[in-house]
């Protein structure tokens, strides 16, 4: 009986603590409030977890449905060579939506510093070594996801690469089992902007002003109350573009500091920008 009563109150307790873990787990989760842009379009401005040194250490949030939107691949070396702006792009090609494509090449600055490809023009036509993820979309065969995030140490490049006509490289954040990636070697803060997709296929594009470790960002992508798949680093910095425009909706955000070689709040424009992905809303 004493055995009875011990183990009683063993599992008792033990309750309890999962109970108040479980609480204290679900307290941490990040606050989102959707709302609704179009058709399978949502936006969301929500608080991170802790203050930035700078700016009002908000976390933008564009959910996206992947059927609801066309996808554009834009470089400026398939046109003019002219780089523009994020409005700029979305004027000259009727899109109602913009962000970076990538990181591009500051001593070649219409080249992408990892793999660009829109169809058959190849703006960077090598593959970095070490940035491990891909952002792929339109498809050849229309079974495959509309827009999908590659993990390449999971996915093998050369089977997979004549599988869509879009890719944009970077570097990973989150893997293909959805593990954490630790940037050790990069541990400054900066404005940036990540692109992320969830178990069923939703897109989500994060953006912040305040400057955050990449690390830190990590943690925040995992208190989402959602289950974040894979993420991929889009860019930072005063680069860093962020481009909503639906209906009378205008959203628009742009970067600015970097801890080791932009340290500061100051800028107020949208930067040229060589490469773009854009999205148009299906009517």
């Amino acid at each position: 009986m004493f055995k009875n009563k011990v183990t009683f109150l063993f599992l008792f307790f033990l309750g309890f603590w999962l109970n108040a873990n479980c609480q204290l787990i679900d307290s941490t989760k990040i606050k989102v409030n959707w709302t609704n842009l179009a058709d399978g379009i949502d936006y969301c401005e929500t608080d991170a977890p802790f203050k930035s040194i700078v700016n009002d250490s908000k976390l933008s949030i564009l959910k996206i449905s992947p059927k609801k939107v066309d996808f554009l691949l834009l470089s400026a070396t398939e046109f003019d060579s002219v780089s523009r702006t994020a409005p700029e792009w979305a004027d000259s090609f009727d899109l109602n939506i913009v962000i970076n494509a990538g990181m591009y090449n500051l001593s070649k600055a219409l080249l992408s510093k990892g793999y660009l490809q829109n169809y058959s023009h190849k703006n960077n036509p090598t593959v970095h070594p070490s940035y491990n993820t891909v952002i792929a979309f339109n498809p050849i065969d229309s079974l495959d996801p509309n827009f999908d995030i590659i993990d390449l140490t999971c996915d093998n490049w050369p089977s997979i690469k004549s599988d869509y006509n879009c890719y944009a490289q970077g570097m990973r954040m989150i893997d293909c089992n959805g593990s954490a990636l630790g940037w050790n070697k990069r541990n400054q803060s900066c404005s940036m902007l990540v692109c992320s997709i969830d178990e069923a296929g939703n897109i989500y594009f994060i953006f912040t002003r305040s400057p955050y470790t990449h690390n830190d960002m990590i943690k925040f992508l995992l208190s989402f109350p959602f289950t974040i798949k894979e993420t991929i680093y889009m860019e930072g910095g005063p680069e860093t573009s962020f481009y909503i425009h639906i209906g009378d909706k205008k959203i628009e955000k742009m970067g600015s500091y970097v801890s080791t070689t932009y340290a500061n709040d100051d800028n107020t424009v949208f930067w040229k920008l060589p490469n773009v992905i854009g999205m148009k809303v299906k009517k």
